[in-house]
């Protein structure tokens, strides 16, 4: 069985006009296989990391798990640091239509918004990549 830690001061928030459109694409999907929205960081993209949204059949081990607006969000332990204060968003417009991460971690992003690069930290360590090539998106 999976330990799963709740936490009150929650890594990331999630909007209700986001939470709705996760229910919508939730139910599209066959039964027990998006159970949780998993919220994570993966290295790469233009600007040094990445965001990955995706859905999953529960919490793993170690995961920090919270709940908004009906939709259960999952993260994993080496992705809070870089999501603590993050909201996600749903933005719909006609200039743009997706999930939107306002993330306060991120020192710069990428136009397309994708990927993003944070500050060094104390000892000088970059949590990002200096790479800056155009954009895959």
């Amino acid at each position: 069985m999976a330990t799963i830690e709740t936490t009150e001061t929650t890594e990331l928030a999630l909007t209700e006009r986001a939470a709705e459109k996760v229910k919508e694409l939730m139910a599209q999907e066959p039964a027990g296989e998006a159970e949780v929205l998993r919220v994570a960081i993966r290295g790469g993209g233009c600007g040094g990391f990445e965001y990955a949204l995706g859905f999953d059949r529960g919490a793993a081990d170690g995961d920090n798990e919270s709940e908004f607006h009906g939709v259960k969000v999952v993260v994993d332990a080496a992705s809070a640091q870089y999501l603590a204060g993050a909201r996600v968003d749903f933005v719909e417009s006609l200039q743009e239509s997706g999930f939107k991460i306002d993330n306060p971690n991120a020192s710069s992003s990428c136009g397309c918004g994708h990927s993003f690069q944070v500050e060094d930290d104390a000892d000088g360590h970059s949590h990002g990549h200096e790479h800056h090539a155009g954009c895959s998106h």
